[in-house]
């Protein structure tokens, strides 16, 4: 079996495909990969640093220092061996700063579990967080299985490629991305209540929504198969100022609404992680923290539809 000890990995932080592109300077983004595995990364910089919240839902979070205030963060497959990913990108921002032991920089980490759909444990190292530190640019976001996302699987009863999602959208100096990688046991569905990624049925090649399916397989006493190891992770970045109480109500609206478009969501088989995170740039007077937390929940949904 291939393993990280074993194999000669090369990172890779260069890729074609699809890419939303946005403008939010105060940030970068960079990805790295290894095909052999494949396995990967998704890294944010915050050079001036940001403040912080997190929110965790599901059974099984699998997360690192959570700090609530961050210099970067780090999302990896590899479960919890991926993240050494984390201490990669923070070993890397110390080598940016000269090595100074004056100011540390923070980074927090997540994961999901990506081994079911391949077969070896190679997992993103401290190698590979390193590359994909050295890689970040601002304004590019690539889509679909990238990054931490490269082996992602969503559904329940049947699963099927997913990948990363990102969406933006800027009101008067007011920014706000969503960025998700959707390990997701439950289906993603449209606003037209559609299931559109996960549980695509290969017998009549139609998607099923989890309850019809779940009624009919109760009734006939068919097994349930259930996946194991799911979880999406989200960065939510704004630059409008907040307090610390606000930003934390912030990140548990946008969470609790993504349940909207993935069903179900937070279950036993999940670890859900959000981060939510502000640059505090700018002043909106006129745009308060639950306004601003809809319009960032309208965006989580479209950043799920940029995978389908």
């Amino acid at each position: 079996m291939l393993t990280n000890d074993n194999t000669a990995l090369e990172p890779q932080t260069s890729f074609d495909g699809p890419v939303l592109e946005f403008d939010f300077p105060a940030f970068q983004i960079g990805i790295a990969e290894y095909a052999e595995g494949p396995t990967g990364c998704t890294v944010f910089l915050f050079p001036q640093g940001a403040a912080t919240a997190v929110d965790m839902r599901g059974g099984y979070p699998g997360t690192i220092n959570n700090w609530e205030f961050n210099h970067g963060i780090c999302l990896a497959a590899g479960s919890l061996y991926g993240l050494e990913a984390a201490f990669g990108v923070a070993t890397e921002l110390f080598a940016q700063q000269n090595y100074s032991v004056e100011d540390f920089a923070l980074v927090s980490g997540a994961i999901i579990y990506d081994y079911d759909p391949r077969q070896n444990v190679i997992h993103p190292d401290k190698k590979l967080g390193r590359s994909a530190t050295l890689a970040a640019r601002t304004g590019l976001f690539p889509l679909g299985l990238r990054g931490a996302g490269r082996s992602a699987t969503c559904g329940w009863f049947w699963t099927e490629p997913s990948g990363q999602g990102g969406a933006f959208r800027q009101i008067g100096t007011t920014k706000v991305a969503i960025f998700s990688v959707f390990n997701c046991s439950g289906a993603i569905v449209n606003r037209q209540g559609q299931v559109v990624k996960g549980n695509l049925d290969p017998a009549t090649g139609k998607r099923c929504h989890f309850i019809n399916e779940l009624e009919r397989r109760l009734a006939g006493q068919e097994s349930q198969a259930r996946p194991q190891g799911n979880t999406t992770l989200t960065v939510m970045v704004t630059n409008q100022q907040m307090e610390r109480q606000a930003l934390d109500q912030l990140g548990k609206q946008v969470h609790t609404a993504m349940g909207r478009f993935i069903q179900p969501f937070h279950t036993m088989e999940d670890g859900d992680v959000l981060y939510a995170v502000t640059t505090n740039e700018v002043e909106h007077p006129s745009l308060d923290v639950t306004s601003l937390g809809a319009i960032a929940a309208e965006l989580a949904w479209e950043a799920a539809l940029s995978i389908c």
